[in-house]
């Protein structure tokens, strides 16, 4: 079983990869947390697995928290492994996920990090679109790599490119990304917005609501996975005065049914 969250599809990519590969299904954390789905029983032998976004250096509390509550039912241990996607460094993501998992009882096996494109528009510009081919195709062969060690059962195996300033970055910038960078006043909709409701159907808080043919952020907070500013097929969603000028990032696996629900 493998459980992912994603926003934009870099890591329902890896996690659709990884789980074609090794003949496990997949579990959509966004889904379970909304509906409140902890409990797991996993076969005999069955492989458990985490794909998720690094957020500033660090796992998004979504998965976190999910991990904390989930009740597995299992005879045997069974292997664990981690994978998460970032744009160009994890810092400390991967320490931070163990110990939430040493938090229920569970040891991490295996980890490992896998560079995409970068989908945090509200801080930097967009990936050009032979940076998106570049590291599209690197990623590829980087999830080959970890199949292989996840099939042959590798264990205290790690494979995370942590960056400079890992530490400083995971235990500093990311407390204040989390006190203030995951603020939802910042979004607004342009009068570019066609009224598709894409962006409540895709949003992983749930706390987008469309009134009167328009989205309105009817929480103070979310995940920050920017799924709604990024998969806007009008380009009607914008954050702040930052985004106006950017480009957008959809993995191409999620570009599909950009325009469906």
């Amino acid at each position: 079983m493998i459980f992912y969250f994603s926003g934009t599809g870099n890591s329902y990519a890896a996690a659709k990869a990884l789980a074609e590969g090794l003949g496990e299904e997949m579990t959509d954390i966004a889904i379970a947390v909304r509906e409140k789905k902890y409990e797991y029983t996993l076969m005999q032998g069955e492989r458990l697995g985490f794909v998720f976004p690094v957020y500033a250096w660090a796992p998004p509390k979504i998965v976190t928290d999910f991990v904390k509550n989930l009740e597995l039912y299992y005879s045997g241990d069974p292997y664990i492994f981690a994978v998460c996607t970032c744009g160009a460094s994890a810092g400390s993501t991967m320490d931070l996920f163990e110990n939430a998992l040493e938090e229920n009882g569970l040891t991490l096996d295996s980890g490992f990090s896998v560079v995409m494109p970068d989908n945090c528009i509200t801080l930097f510009e967009a990936d050009s679109q032979k940076e998106v081919a570049e590291k599209l195709a690197a990623a590829e062969k980087t999830l080959e790599h970890i199949l292989r060690a996840i099939t042959l059962g590798w264990t205290d195996f790690f494979r995370v490119k942590r960056g400079r300033f890992s530490t400083v970055l995971t235990h500093v910038v990311n407390p204040a990304f989390s006190m203030g960078g995951m603020k939802t006043k910042s979004f607004y909709v342009t009068d570019q917005c066609i009224g598709c409701g894409l962006c409540e159907y895709h949003c992983t808080s749930g706390c987008i609501e469309m009134i009167a043919g328009k989205p309105v952020w009817t929480a103070d907070t979310c995940n920050m996975c920017l799924g709604c500013i990024n998969r806007c097929p009008a380009k009607a969603i914008q954050y702040g005065k930052k985004t106006v000028k950017r480009g957008r990032y959809v993995h191409p696996i999620f570009q599909t049914n950009r325009l469906e629900k």
